[in-house]
């Protein structure tokens, strides 16, 4: 089989269920980390429709791509995948796998809890992702996955979708990125979504800013976003650290 030509890889990638759920959970981070040069891109595991509010599948990819563009992310992806039907199965691991493997990204940003009250597709990404991940390394399986090369991903972190502080596993470790300099451009992408939050729905806007503000204010920043990791953070430089230079 012939191997596919791939594009030039990316830093981080970062995955949710539905366009809007990566803007709410980690877009100052993806934006921060683009305006560092970085290549950060989105995968949306589905299109998200059908939904209240949205005329159809094109609009919404319109502003979804619209989202991607004010981040900074060099390329987004939309999945085949049926939203609100959407399970962990085999199918599923295998589609967002081959995304890995072309796109090769180093750290894979997943939801990372559940949501009630709310969509059961987020908590089904989760597993999709964490599978996707492993599946992305596997090798001798080439005809499963049109030709493209097994990729061995470095890093898996977690962000939170919800406008609560959301307090982690123990056997978790809780990494908070400033996103001082981003907050506003969070914002920008998630309004991009008109469809999804008209005038009346306003203030979900007033709820992500202050979930940002209030993870700030714990660690003596204007804004943050807490991601979790399932390994230990380790750094070389202690000083940088704590100064807030890496």
């Amino acid at each position: 089989m012939t191997q596919p030509e791939l594009p030039e890889p990316w830093h981080v990638a970062a995955v949710g269920a539905h366009p809007d759920d990566v803007e709410i959970g980690c877009g100052g981070t993806l934006a921060s980390l683009a305006r560092q040069g970085y290549r950060v891109g989105i995968i949306d595991l589905t299109d998200g429709e059908p939904t209240p509010g949205s005329p159809g599948p094109e609009v919404r990819l319109q502003e979804a791509q619209a989202a991607a563009r004010v981040l900074g992310a060099v390329e987004r992806i939309t999945l085949h995948l049926p939203n609100r039907r959407l399970f962990d199965c085999w199918e599923a691991r295998r589609e967002l796998a081959k995304v890995f493997r072309r796109v090769r990204p180093q750290v894979v940003l997943s939801l990372g809890n559940r949501t009630p009250l709310a969509s059961p597709d987020h908590w089904q990404a989760v597993l999709i992702t964490e599978a996707a991940v492993f599946t992305s390394r596997l090798t001798k399986w080439d005809d499963q996955f049109d030709g493209l090369p097994p990729h061995r991903i470095s890093h898996l972190l977690y962000y939170p979708l919800g406008f609560t502080i959301w307090q982690p596993a123990p056997e978790v470790h809780t990494i908070t990125v400033d996103i001082s300099q981003t907050l506003q451009t969070k914002l920008e992408a998630v309004a991009c979504y008109r469809t999804q939050f008209p005038p009346e729905k306003q203030y979900v806007f007033r709820r992500v800013e202050a979930f940002a503000v209030q993870a700030g204010a714990a660690a003596g920043v204007a804004a943050a976003e807490v991601l979790w990791s399932p390994q230990v953070p380790v750094v070389r430089d202690p000083l940088q650290l704590i100064s807030g230079q890496v």
